[in-house]
């Protein structure tokens, strides 16, 4: 399949499992008459090698060449390992690792899992669904504390509600994204 088909297909799961209408309260506070939960898509196994390979092509677009991608636990968990296990195909080793809303407070007190190499290291930051990036920003931060060289974040749906600002501006940090809400 081509990455348009990857697209193709992989809008269509969104839009099949995760979109939804109504009224909601989104993590951000703020009220919307459209909620995207992408979790129940982001967790098939069919559109596991999908996301892989199309968040991959973002990354070579943008010429990021992480050695690890990462993102905040809960949302960015299936994305992490997608990628990473469609890197082996891509023949360009990418691993996962996942940031913890906040350091364990037992062993070895870590807030940042999976990585055996040793800072400094390049890594991509990813999350399932942006609003105002908050999350985002908690892994960037988090990332970097720990002495990670973030070259950017993905997310995969965009609501288009000021994470591009919040994450570019005031954080520094270049953001892409693979679909906005709009498109779904």
């Amino acid at each position: 399949m081509s990455l348009a088909d990857d697209r193709a297909r992989l809008r269509e799961l969104l839009t099949r499992y995760s979109v939804r209408r109504g009224d909601f309260v989104l993590a951000s506070g703020k009220r919307s008459n459209v909620y995207c939960d992408a979790r129940v898509t982001t967790c098939r196994a069919e559109a596991m090698p999908l996301i892989g390979r199309l968040f991959l092509d973002k990354m070579r677009e943008r010429g990021w060449r992480p050695a690890a991608v990462g993102g905040l636990t809960m949302g960015a968990d299936p994305i992490v390992i997608a990628v990473a296990r469609e890197s082996v195909e891509s023949g360009t080793l990418i691993n996962a690792f996942l940031v913890r809303k906040e350091a364990k407070g037992h062993g070895l007190r870590k807030q940042i899992e999976g990585l055996t190499e040793e800072p400094p290291l390049d890594v991509v930051i990813v999350d399932d669904v942006c609003t105002t990036g908050d999350s985002t920003i908690q892994a960037i931060a988090a990332s970097r504390e720990a002495g990670l060289n973030v070259l950017g974040a993905i997310c995969l749906v965009d609501r288009e509600e000021g994470a591009r600002a919040n994450l570019e501006g005031e954080h520094g940090c270049a953001f892409d994204r693979v679909f906005t809400i709009s498109e779904l």
